[in-house]
């Protein structure tokens, strides 16, 4: 296999390309959570550093302390995954925090003017902290990621090159919107908190139950062809589309748990779920063989009715009751980012699926 001048060999240098894509894409993520809710912006006349001189905060919780730090934990773990091979050792543990430093710096004096959010220098001393153990087991697992088993992994299972890069990524996103209890199954796309928040009529539960079955299943058929489309020839294909629909059960299984009271922990398994479950499987199991073409565009079909639906949906009558033990105080900045990404992620996909078949198209010419 080529080498590069520094050692490493081509799995080494696409693997860093995922790297790199996972670490803009969480940097966004970050700074989206630290200024939610995006709004009421105003000028309160002084500088938006001041807060770096300000007393310390009266009232610490050790929830906001444990957040703070493992909100940039995985900043410093993918900031050195990011710099090696260039940066190694103590010069990739220093870049990463004080990219981290200079982030939560900026972040927090953005929430100057948002009279929802108090900057605090405590905030960004705990940022900092979650910076360091990142960067600090990063520098021991580098060689995991650039060169190691797991790239080796990447590089044996799905096809190579930046845009399957952004793919996986596109998976791995699937996959973070699964931690928000109150969205349907696999559901997508829903913009109505976003652009006018109306709840939907009132229908029987039958409806709901049928809006609920097929949303699941053609979202779980849609993630397991843009799966086929990123995996290697000669992969066991199935095996891979079951994996990802367990880790996604464990997802929503493990956010509910925490999220929501213990006895609730398997609410989300309704009805239409089941349903869902049952009918997106075996036909996902079944539609990973057609031809790549058809794949792609019964994905994209799949992915416009399903958010169409969850645009459409009444009201969820299973998880109203259990949502009311669901204090969002602490987690109001998480679930502001789940919902965001939930709402995107159909569109982006549907963009991807698009560029996979011009890719297609431009190979074949």
């Amino acid at each position: 296999m080529r080498r590069t001048p520094e050692g490493t060999d081509l799995v080494a240098a696409r693997s860093s390309t995922l790297a790199r894509i996972l670490f803009l894409v969480y940097v966004l993520l970050v700074a989206y959570a630290s200024l939610y809710p995006l709004s009421g912006w105003r000028n309160v006349g002084i500088s938006p550093f001041a807060y770096l001189v300000e007393p310390w905060p009266r009232y610490v919780t050790a929830f906001d302390i444990v957040a703070n730090v493992a909100g940039y934990f995985p900043f410093g773990f993918l900031a050195t995954a990011v710099l090696h091979p260039r940066l190694r050792g103590v010069r990739a543990f220093g870049a990463a925090i004080a990219g981290a430093t200079v982030l939560s710096l900026v972040l927090e004096a953005g929430q100057t003017y948002l009279p929802a959010r108090v900057p605090t220098t405590l905030d960004v001393l705990c940022n900092i902290g979650g910076a360091v153990l990142g960067a600090a087991l990063g520098q021991h697992f580098t060689l995991l990621i650039g060169g190691g088993p797991l790239s080796r992994w990447r590089a044996a299972a799905f096809v190579p090159g930046a845009g399957m890069d952004f793919g996986l990524m596109l998976i791995g996103l699937w996959l973070f919107i699964q931690l928000n209890p109150a969205t349907l199954l696999f559901g997508a796309g829903d913009l109505r908190d976003l652009l006018a928040p109306l709840e939907g009529r009132e229908r029987r539960p039958e409806f709901f139950v049928s809006i609920e079955a097929f949303t699941t299943a053609a979202n779980l058929v849609a993630v397991a062809l843009i799966l086929a489309a990123l995996a290697s020839p000669g992969r066991p294909l199935r095996s891979l589309v079951l994996g990802t629909v367990l880790a996604a059960l464990t997802v929503k299984t493990a956010a509910v748990a925490i999220l929501l009271r213990a006895e609730n922990v398997f609410t989300w398994l309704t009805q239409g779920a089941q349903l869902g479950l049952v009918i997106g499987v075996a036909v996902a199991l079944a539609a990973v063989a057609l031809p790549r073409t058809v794949r792609l565009v019964v994905a994209a079909v799949l992915l416009m009715a399903a958010t169409v639906l969850v645009n459409l949906a009444p009201p969820n009558p299973y998880l109203a009751l259990s949502l009311k033990v669901w204090h969002q105080g602490h987690f109001l900045n998480f679930n502001g980012l789940t919902r965001l990404v939930s709402a995107a992620w159909p569109f982006i996909a549907l963009g991807y699926l698009i560029y996979l078949a011009s890719r297609r198209r431009d190979a074949l010419g």
